[in-house]
């Protein structure tokens, strides 16, 4: 199962003869690089070799060199790691945003007034449901990637969590594709597996929230005066209450939806966003897969879509900045911003099955149901 390079022992499977042409090994410290030519398909030969190198203790992954030439990366299990793999980071963002959601959902959604958690922080331990149902959605969707990645033998980080403040505690989550894509059906596997796992997870959310019994709203909170954030219902939420034979609204003030609803509207935003066909955005990589380079001309077109969707808001249904127009003028920019930076690169552009065609064609059709031209609205109360 081993030869010796020099002195060093290293792993050298019967399989790694039969799939892949060596022309050298070396060693990365405690990783060690095949260099060489995959004999079949990039996205076959992570999968053909993996088990081989497992069972001599080794973790492997697949890259590319600077010449454009194929490596297989292999890592002993348990081997310390680097900076850029230790957890430590996940971790700590992790549990910053358990705490920022929590107080978020206890202060903005459970009504719990800043006083009493002054008096009693474990009081934000009442928000538990929201904060389980948005950090629920958001890791389904990362681990989503995470596992198509390992599957296909690219070297991706664990989710890095982002903790903010209103209205929902966080920006969301992303994770870090560190090697190379080895062609477009991994790209695509990698792109969808994301907002698929999340709109499974958004369902289940929104299915057990909209089953919740309403919130009770204060009394000082309905004889307070100024501004109230409205989120309106996607398609999507709408028809799963509609199915469940459950309300989103009440003609009664007094009560409001329960906070885990707001964790299925969360991730029906976010893969909305999530899916424009821009750079590195999971649409992006799905539309990437799709059309190969083509993909730059659709991305293009992106930020004038959104900029023109804002003028239709402002000019047409004469809405102001706060009904939404403002946030598709962000991400008007936001686009533009990404699309400079490129789309991945995959090493092979063999282009797509018809299997792989129908997962992008339902991939963006959910999300088509999670789409709304005005998601927000600010008004007065």
């Amino acid at each position: 199962m081993a030869d010796r390079s020099g002195s060093e022992e290293v792993p050298r499977p019967e399989a790694l003869e039969t799939w892949f042409h060596l022309t050298a090994v070396r060693r990365d410290g405690e990783r060690i690089r095949y260099h060489g030519e995959s004999l079949v398909p990039r996205s076959r030969l992570a999968e053909e070799l993996r088990p081989a190198f497992e069972a001599a203790g080794y973790d492997l992954r697949f890259s590319v060199d600077e010449a454009g030439n194929d490596v297989l990366i292999a890592r002993p299990f348990g081997a310390s790691t680097t900076s850029e793999t230790n957890p430590t980071t996940n971790v700590a963002l992790l549990f910053a945003t358990i705490v920022s959601t929590m107080f978020v959902g206890a202060t903005v959604w459970y009504y719990i007034p800043l006083s009493a958690i002054a008096e009693n922080p474990l009081r934000v331990l009442e928000a538990w449901p929201f904060t389980a149902a948005v950090l629920g959605v958001l890791l389904t969707h990362e681990m989503g990637h995470y596992v198509a990645g390992r599957r296909h033998g690219v070297d991706v980080s664990l989710p890095y969590v982002i903790p903010f403040y209103i209205p929902f505690g966080t920006m969301g989550a992303v994770i870090r594709m560190r090697s190379r894509i080895p062609d477009r059906e991994a790209l695509l596997d990698i792109g969808a597996a994301g907002p698929l796992a999340g709109l499974f997870a958004t369902v289940v959310v929104t299915a057990i929230g909209v089953s919740l019994d309403p919130m009770s709203v204060p009394q000082r909170v309905l004889a307070g005066s100024g501004e109230a954030i409205i989120f309106h219902n996607p398609p999507l939420l709408t028809l799963i209450a509609d199915l469940l034979g459950q309300p989103t609204t009440y003609g009664d003030p007094t009560k409001a939806v329960h906070p885990v609803v707001m964790g299925g509207w969360i991730g029906m935003f976010f893969t909305v966003l999530n899916l424009l066909p821009v750079g590195q955005l999971d649409g992006g990589h799905i539309t990437r897969a799709l059309l190969g380079r083509r993909q730059e001309t659709v991305a293009a077109l992106v930020p004038g879509a959104l900029f023109a969707l804002a003028g239709y808001l402002w000019y047409v249904r004469d809405m102001g900045m706060q009904n939404s127009v403002g946030l598709w003028i962000l991400w008007g920019f936001i686009t533009l911003l990404v699309s400079f930076g490129g789309s991945a690169d995959p090493v092979d552009e063999t282009p797509l099955g018809w299997k792989r065609t129908l997962v992008a064609a339902l991939t963006f059709g959910l999300g088509a149901l999670c789409f709304l031209p005005v998601p927000i609205e600010i008004a007065t109360v």
